[in-house]
């Protein structure tokens, strides 16, 4: 800090200032984020001795570019998660992976459903309709339902902080101003290894959770009955639902155009001629994220909406956008912060202050999302407000890959769901657990887990790379 003026220290303790008001409003106060993160982003700028017209235009500006990059997708993710939530495609899915994956795998498979299945459906969404389906193999496979319920709930989660279309990790994108589709590939890299550490954690604590529970409570959670009994179950319910195909198309297209878009564009910058121009040009306007979105939510609509009425898919989606709106409020005026900070030179000043600490500069949205995310525990908010903070500092400073640097800003939230943490309830309750102890043990430690794994991937893959 010695080689920074006192207007730049002025800068600094205004947006620490800021940071802090910020938290206070989210847990103390009736002031929603989105209030909480434009006072911050008016504080930080004022304090950075900005006019106040030139703040006001910094928090209007970023505000719209940074809705201007992921508005659309975000609107059209949660219109195509509400057709495949009300179409039981997620539910075929789920089936499908138990069926393939056979008897005694079962925690395997609904961790494989639910990290398909949370990139376009909302966490809570998801594991509310599959829950029925983790009683039910519990019932009739004798597995711990404790096992079947983490494992799931750990699936879900993990992409949900990690894998775009998902709001959180998409704000983060549009905020670094990274590509989609590698925010979706290391998204997946990264968080694979956290899955399968739940699920482990699942498989080998699950049944010494419940035997506490037991002990301690006198309840049962898991009675079991024939497994041929179950699979005739399904059968039933299975011809009920749309085929698998269709099921998952809606999903697969849009990365899968992405990622061509991604590949073709790479292929071009390292060799002009590689690809044929028209080629190119094609696969860049059906693979950008807008009309990838745009393509799978027309599938879902016309594959899996079919039976419903015109009346009946459009309030579907329409359900769907109104859970949307108040995440694209908390990405823009995060936005709006990270613009402020850019505008004011405080990123800057943070970052030759930062740039000479003893740690590796990846973890800085890791470290801001971890310390967010405990205190006021949303998820989301964690993201956006870490990205909005770290990812101007990151752009004043050399050698940042910036699309590690979001995923690091997505990853650190992960961090020990507890009491203020939504799915926290949304799991416990769900499963039945009552008592603090046990849910910490169902819950927050292997949300710690997964934010442990994706810690040393992420040193991981930033040595790498």
């Amino acid at each position: 800090m010695n080689g920074l003026e006192a207007s730049e220290i002025g800068a600094l303790v205004g947006l620490t200032a800021a940071v802090a008001l910020l938290i206070f409003f989210v847990i103390r106060t009736k002031i929603h984020a989105v209030l909480a993160l434009v006072i911050a982003a008016s504080i930080a700028g004022l304090a950075a001795g900005m006019a106040p017209d030139a703040v006001i235009q910094a928090i209007t500006t970023s505000f719209g570019s940074t809705l201007g990059t992921i508005g659309l997708v975000i609107g059209m993710g949660v219109m195509m998660g509400r057709i495949l939530e009300v179409s039981g495609a997620a539910e075929k899915l789920a089936y499908s992976l138990i069926r393939v994956l056979g008897k005694g795998k079962e925690e395997w498979a609904l961790a494989g459903a639910g990290f398909v299945i949370s990139i376009p459906i909302f966490v809570d969404s998801a594991f509310v309709i599959l829950q029925p389906l983790v009683r039910s193999l519990a019932r009739t496979s004798g597995r711990s339902i404790l096992t079947l319920g983490i494992a799931l709930a750990g699936g879900l989660v993990v992409t949900h902080h990690a894998v775009p279309p998902t709001p959180g990790p998409l704000g983060a994108a549009g905020i670094f101003d990274v590509n989609v589709g590698e925010m979706i590939l290391w998204g997946l890299i990264l968080s694979s290894p956290a899955m399968i550490a739940v699920t482990l954690y699942a498989k080998v604590m699950g049944p010494k959770i419940e035997a506490m529970i037991e002990r301690d409570t006198g309840e049962r959670l898991s009675p079991a009955e024939a497994f041929e009994e179950f699979q005739e179950r399904v059968a039933v319910r299975e011809r009920e639902l749309p085929g698998l195909f269709i099921s998952i198309l809606p999903i697969l297209l849009p990365i899968v155009l992405i990622f061509l878009n991604t590949f073709s564009a790479t292929m071009v910058e390292n060799n002009e001629g590689a690809l044929p121009a028209g080629l190119v040009s094609t696969l860049a306007f059906i693979g950008n994220p807008v009309i990838a979105l745009l393509l799978g939510v027309l599938v879902a609509i016309y594959g899996l909406a079919r039976n419903q009425s015109r009346q009946e898919t459009l309030d579907d989606m329409e359900f769907g956008v109104q859970s949307a709106g108040i995440i694209l409020l908390v990405t823009g005026a995060g936005g709006a912060l990270g613009g402020v900070l850019r505008e004011s030179g405080t990123a800057e000043s943070i970052g030759q202050a930062v740039a000479g600490l003893p740690l590796p500069t990846i973890l800085i949205p890791f470290v801001i999302a971890t310390i967010v995310r405990l205190i006021q525990g949303s998820g989301t908010v964690a993201i956006i407000t870490s990205a909005s903070i770290s990812a101007p500092i990151l752009a004043a400073m050399p050698d940042v890959n910036m699309v590690l640097a979001a995923q690091a800003a997505a990853l650190g939230s992960l961090f020990f769901g507890y009491f203020n943490d939504s799915f926290f309830w949304v799991v416990n309750r769900m499963l039945g657990i009552k008592n603090a102890k046990h849910q910490i043990l169902a819950w927050s430690i292997p949300t710690t887990i997964a934010w442990a794994t994706t810690l040393v991937a992420l040193l991981i893959a930033n040595a790498l790379v």
